[in-house]
């Protein structure tokens, strides 16, 4: 496929259609879009001429969107690839960390191998954006940092990334904080850190860390927080004091917090506000087995949240199939949200807020402009690809065609 070309035929979302004043589908037409050197520089309607003289690639009617960002992976932590691993879950976050090395240093496959099976799969299912966590404990050390960044170099030109250097053992209680420095000198753009309670055991010492971290070297920041209740709540509070204090409003997201779902409507209001104030973000993962931070309430109240796979069949949990789609069904199962606009409007947790049409059922995605990082689908508009998870023909990174097939 060359630099320039035109998409034909494809379907775009154009408005909301409505019975009075409710919402009862939506409407879309057949366009034709210029791609040149991974920019949408024009849209026509497909009844109007196109330049001739330009490569022209039939979209047959399929359904445009935006590709995924998948917010939240383990890239180094998956079993694909091999034989099936029976997972044992052990009492405490602490043991089952030690179950999992023992477990990973078993395997036959390497790290790399393992994560290329796993990008692999995840750009098969429309995701062109990946953050992923990489453990950091001193009993690996930086392997498998420098095995996941050898893995992403397998992709360069297909997608792009972030990685999160992640002391899955502790910060404090594996006194990881150098290493984890040097992970983010050897190409890891983000401090994470896990549970300052109940892991690190040091709320304050825990958190200042992080921070100290992340102004040293310019980082952001990423948190996971299983701790539950008004302790959770409490280390969000702590977090967010921090964030103000140094000024890194807009670079911090804590995933999972599950304690936002577990106190009354109104504190998780004033948490909601205190999070909008902080700049802090929520990417949340859907486990089956937890309460879920109150997702519809904090897009309400304007807190960032996103969408992420995490376990993705590890030695945590035996499920996963790194499909944003099908996880943002699940979402939208979860809190009932059930009618075409709130389907319509869902797309936007997996792709960092983008979505076909605003909240008055104007375009918003694709306009003149927009980076061609796109997702062919077989659906008819967003919501049916939402609920129905529909299959993905498709999948273009800067305007090139990583996968799928699609034929002129």
């Amino acid at each position: 496929m060359q630099q320039e070309y035109w998409l034909m035929n494809v379907l775009l979302e154009k408005s909301y259609e409505k019975d009075r004043s409710v919402i009862v589908g939506t409407t879309t037409e057949l366009c034709h879009l210029h791609i040149k050197e991974g920019i949408i520089v024009n849209i026509l309607s497909a009844d109007q001429p196109v330049d001739s003289n330009i490569e022209k690639i039939d979209g047959k009617m399929k359904l445009l969107m935006p590709s995924f960002i998948e917010k939240h992976v383990h890239l180094d932590k998956t079993f694909l690839g091999g034989p099936w691993v029976a997972v044992k879950q052990e009492e405490s976050i602490i043991d089952q960390c030690k179950l999992e090395h023992n477990r990973l240093i078993a395997l036959t496959m390497t790290t790399e191998e393992r994560a290329i099976v796993l990008l692999d799969k995840l750009l098969q299912n429309g995701s062109t954006h990946v953050r992923t966590h990489v453990d950091i404990y001193p009993e690996v050390g930086l392997e498998n940092i420098v095995e996941v960044m050898q893995a992403l170099t397998h992709f360069s030109g297909r997608l792009s990334y972030e990685v999160v250097a992640f002391p899955q053992h502790g910060l404090v209680r594996k006194k990881a904080k150098s290493m984890v420095r040097d992970a983010l000198r050897l190409g890891a753009g983000i401090v994470g850190g896990v549970d300052p309670a109940s892991v690190d055991g040091n709320i304050e010492e825990s958190l200042f860390q992080m921070m100290d971290l992340a102004v040293e070297t310019n980082a952001e920041i990423d948190l996971h927080l299983h701790d539950s209740d008004y302790l959770g709540i409490y280390t969000m509070k702590r977090l967010a004091a921090f964030t103000m204090d140094a000024g890194w409003q807009g670079r911090v997201n804590i995933s999972h917090a599950f304690a936002l779902g577990q106190i009354p409507l109104t504190e998780a209001e004033e948490m909601a506000d205190l999070l909008v104030e902080a700049g802090i973000s929520i990417t949340t993962a859907l486990q089956h087995n937890v309460t879920l931070p109150p997702v519809p309430l904090l897009k309400e109240k304007g807190v960032r949240v996103a969408v992420g796979s995490d376990n993705i069949y590890d030695a945590w949990r035996p499920f996963g199939n790194g499909d944003l789609l099908e996880r943002v069904g699940r979402l939208t199962n979860r809190f009932h949200l059930l009618d075409e606009y709130s389907l319509d409007q869902s797309l936007g947790y997996i792709t960092n807020g983008i979505t076909l049409l605003d909240k008055e059922g104007n375009r918003m995605w694709p306009i003149q402009g927009s980076e061609a990082n796109m997702v062919l689908v077989e659906a008819g508009c967003v919501a049916e690809a939402i609920a129905r998870r529909v299959k993905r023909i498709a999948v273009f990174f800067q305007g090139k065609l990583v996968a799928g097939t699609i034929h002129g």
